[in-house]
C-alpha cells in the first residue's frame, strides 16, 4: 500500500442549467487505488469551492445540485474533490485531489420586456404641440426595457416603426436593460393639419440567439394645433366681368380662401384695397365682391379695374390675391355726325368723306357702316364706301355733261340722306343731310390749295386754321435759318491761340470787282493796314501799330482790274467796302389764292350767263 488513488477521465467539467432543480445530477468523478494487487475502497469528499450548493456521494462520486440555479452567485465554480483510500478498519489512508469545473449555463428563455412606471407595459401615450424643435426629447414617455437572460441571450436591438422619419430611438443596442429615449427628428412633418395623432411601434429584437425573441410596445402621440398656417386663396388672381350700367350692389366675383388651422385660427376675414377698389365692396366672411350702392360703371370712361383682396386670420397672418375686373361694353351710344346738315363741294373724280363717331368702347359696338338712304334730284349717281364713309360718283360719270344729261337739269347741287349704323346688338343708327355741289376739276386752277379752298368755302374756320399753320411753319423755318447762320458766323470769328500775324502792304494798289448775288462792289482801300494782333486774355500788354480803318464808302466808279505779277503774288488783307445795288422789280407771281378767286369768279359768271339764257328761253 504505497500508491495513492488515481482519478480516471480528468479533467472534469460539469454544467448547471437554469431549469435545473435541487437534486439534479451534475457530474460523477471516478478514482481507483494505485495498488492494483490489493486495492482499497475509495471515499470522495469536497476539499474546497463548493459553497455549500453542491453535494458529492462518498462512495460513488456523484455530484448533485442542492439549490435552485437562480440562487447561484457565480457562473463558474472550481471545486476540489478528494479521493481517499479506506482500510478495512475504516481509516483514511492516502488520498489524491483533482479539480472539477462546474459552469452555470443560462438558457434563452426570457424575451425582452418593456416596463413603465408601474411595471410591464405595452402601450405608452403622450400629448404635445405640433412642430416641436428638432432634437427635443419626448420627456412624457418613461420607458424601460429589460431581458432577464445572461450574456448574449440578453443582447437585443431597439427599432421605432411608424409614419415617416419624424422620431428616432436611443439607444439602438441594449445589453440586459436600458432607459428608452425618443427624439424629434423631423419637426415639419409633425403637422396637426396632416396627422391629429401619430402611432408608432417600439420593437426590441434579440441579436445573437437562435430564438430571436422580441417584444413590442405601442406609442401614441396626440398632437395639439398651433397657428402655423396663413389663409390660402384658391388661386393667385381672379378675373371678373360685369356689364356697364349695372345697378349699384351688383355681384362681381366671389373669392375663397382656406386656413387649415383649427378654432379661431382657421376663421378668415376678407378685405380689399388698392387704387381700383374705390367702386367695390367685399363681404368680410363670405368673400363676395360687389359694387358700391352708388357706383356707376361706364366702359367708355374706364373699362379695366384691378385691386388686391386680403385674407387674414385671428392673429394677423394673411395672404393676398389680385382681382381683375373688366367692364363689358354695351351698345348704349348711337353713331353721331358732327352736324346733322353738312355742306361740301365734290370735284368730279375725287371722293368726299363724311365721318360719324360712336362713343362705345369696344367693337363691334363702335364699328360704323355708312349707307346712302336717299339722293335728290337723282338717286343713282353716287356710291358710298360702307367702312370709310367716302362718297364718290358712279364710275361712268366723267363730266358735268353726263350729270346734266342724267338729271335734265343745269343745277349741280345734290342733297343726300346718309345713314351711319353701328354693328352692335341691338344696332343704333343716325342720319345726316349732306349737300354736295359738284364741279369739274378744269374749273379750278389753284391745284390742291384751290381744291381745298373750294371744298371748304363754307367753312372759314378750316381755312383760317390752314393759313395759321402755314404762317407758323414759315416762322419756324426763318428761326432755324437765322440760328444756323449765327452759329456759323460765331465759329468763323473765334479767337485763335496767341500769335502775331503780319501782313505786308502791296506794292501796287489793286481793286477787285466781285460779282455776287448780293450785288456788292468790293475795292481795296488805300488806308494803311493795321497789324493783326491776336488778343489773349492772359497777356497783359497788347501791341497795336495802326489805327482802326475808316468806315467803307461806295466808289464813284468801278476800279480797274488788278495787275498780273508774273514773279508771284503777295497776299494782302484788304478792307472791304460795298454798296447794295437795287434789284430790278420782278413781275409779281400769280398766287394760288388769286387763281382760286379767279376760278370762283369765272364759275359765278358762267352761272349768271346760264340763268340769263334760261330767262330768255
Amino acid at each position: 500500500q504505497d500508491t495513492p488513488p488515481v482519478f480516471i477521465g480528468t479533467p472534469y467539467f460539469g454544467y448547471v442549467y437554469e431549469i435545473s432543480v435541487p437534486g439534479s445530477e451534475i457530474f460523477t468523478v471516478v478514482a481507483k487505488d494505485g495498488d492494483v494487487g490489493n486495492p482499497n475502497p475509495i471515499r470522495y469528499s469536497f476539499d474546497d469551492g463548493d459553497d455549500g450548493v453542491f453535494h458529492i456521494n462518498r462512495t460513488s462520486g456523484l455530484i448533485t445540485l442542492q439549490t435552485l440555479p437562480m440562487f447561484l452567485k457565480r457562473e463558474i465554480f472550481n471545486i476540489k474533490v478528494r479521493a481517499s483510500e479506506v482500510n478495512p478498519q475504516g481509516r483514511l489512508l492516502d488520498y489524491s485531489i483533482t479539480a472539477v469545473v462546474i459552469r452555470v449555463v443560462d438558457l434563452n428563455n426570457n424575451p425582452p420586456t418593456f416596463y413603465g412606471e408601474n411595471g410591464p407595459q405595452s402601450m405608452f401615450e403622450l400629448t404635445m404641440y405640433e412642430h416641436p424643435p428638432e432634437g427635443e426629447i419626448l420627456r412624457g414617455l418613461k420607458i424601460t426595457v429589460n431581458d432577464s437572460d445572461q450574456g448574449a441571450n440578453a443582447k437585443f436591438n431597439l427599432r421605432l416603426i411608424g409614419p415617416g422619419r419624424m422620431l428616432r430611438v436611443v439607444p439602438q443596442t441594449v445589453l440586459n436593460e436600458a432607459q428608452v429615449t425618443i427624439l424629434v427628428e423631423d419637426s415639419a412633418a409633425m403637422d396637426y393639419e396632416k396627422h391629429h395623432f401619430l402611432t408608432y411601434k417600439l420593437l426590441a429584437v434579440e441579436i445573437d440567439t437562435p430564438e430571436r425573441f422580441s417584444a413590442t410596445a405601442d406609442i401614441v402621440i396626440h398632437l395639439l394645433d398651433t397657428n402655423d398656417n396663413a389663409p390660402k386663396f384658391s388661386t393667385d388672381y381672379y378675373i371678373a366681368r360685369i356689364p356697364e350700367n349695372s345697378p349699384g350692389g351688383s355681384n362681381v366675383v366671389s373669392v375663397t380662401a382656406v386656413d387649415p388651422d383649427s378654432g379661431s385660427w382657421g376663421e378668415v376675414k376678407f378685405s380689399i384695397y388698392g387704387s381700383g377698389a374705390d367702386l367695390f365692396l367685399i363681404q368680410p366672411t363670405s368673400g363676395i365682391i360687389y359694387t358700391q350702392p352708388w357706383a356707376s360703371l361706364d366702359a367708355e370712361v374706364r373699362s379695366k379695374y384691378n385691386f388686391y383682396v386680403k385674407a387674414e386670420d385671428a392673429e394677423g397672418k394673411y395672404s393676398l390675391a389680385e382681382v381683375f375686373v373688366t367692364v363689358l361694353d354695351l351698345n348704349d351710344h348711337p353713331p353721331a355726325f358732327n352736324d346733322n346738315f353738312l355742306e361740301t363741294t365734290m370735284v368730279i373724280g375725287a371722293p368726299v368723306k363724311i365721318e360719324a363717331v360712336d362713343d362705345d368702347a369696344e367693337v363691334p359696338n363702335n364699328v360704323i357702316e355708312y349707307a346712302i338712304m336717299k339722293a335728290e334730284p337723282d338717286n343713282n349717281i353716287f356710291d358710298i364706301n360702307a367702312d370709310t364713309g367716302e362718297i364718290v360718283l358712279k364710275s361712268y360719270i366723267k363730266s358735268m355733261a353726263i350729270i346734266q344729261n342724267i338729271t335734265k337739269q343745269t343745277d349741280c347741287t345734290w342733297s343726300l340722306v346718309v345713314q351711319a349704323r353701328d354693328r352692335g346688338q341691338p344696332s343704333f343708327s343716325t342720319t345726316a343731310v349732306v349737300k354736295i355741289d359738284i364741279t369739274e376739276a378744269t374749273q379750278l386752277s389753284g391745284g390742291p390749295l384751290g381744291t381745298f379752298l373750294m371744298q371748304n368755302r363754307n367753312k372759314p374756320s378750316q381755312i383760317l386754321g390752314m393759313l395759321a399753320g402755314v404762317i407758323v411753319l414759315m416762322v419756324i423755318i426763318t428761326v432755324v435759318i437765322s440760328t444756323a447762320t449765327y452759329i456759323r458766323n460765331k465759329k468763323s470769328n473765334r479767337i485763335l491761340p496767341n500769335r502775331r500775324v503780319r501782313r505786308r502792304r502791296p506794292q501796287k494798289q489793286q481793286a477787285w470787282n466781285i460779282k455776287n448775288p448780293f450785288k456788292f462792289q468790293v475795292e481795296e482801300n488805300e488806308e494803311p493796314q493795321p497789324e493783326n494782333v491776336n488778343y489773349n486774355n492772359n497777356v497783359s500788354k497788347v501791341v497795336s501799330h495802326w489805327p482802326p480803318p475808316p468806315l467803307p464808302c461806295a466808289p464813284s466808279a468801278p476800279p480797274p482790274p488788278p495787275a498780273y505779277i508774273p514773279e508771284g503774288r503777295q497776299w494782302t488783307v484788304p478792307t472791304v467796302s460795298a454798296t447794295v445795288a437795287i434789284k430790278p422789280k420782278k413781275r409779281p407771281a400769280m398766287h394760288t389764292q388769286d387763281n382760286v378767286n379767279k376760278a370762283m369768279v369765272s364759275e359765278l359768271k358762267m352761272r349768271l350767263e346760264q340763268k340769263n339764257l334760261l330767262k330768255h328761253h
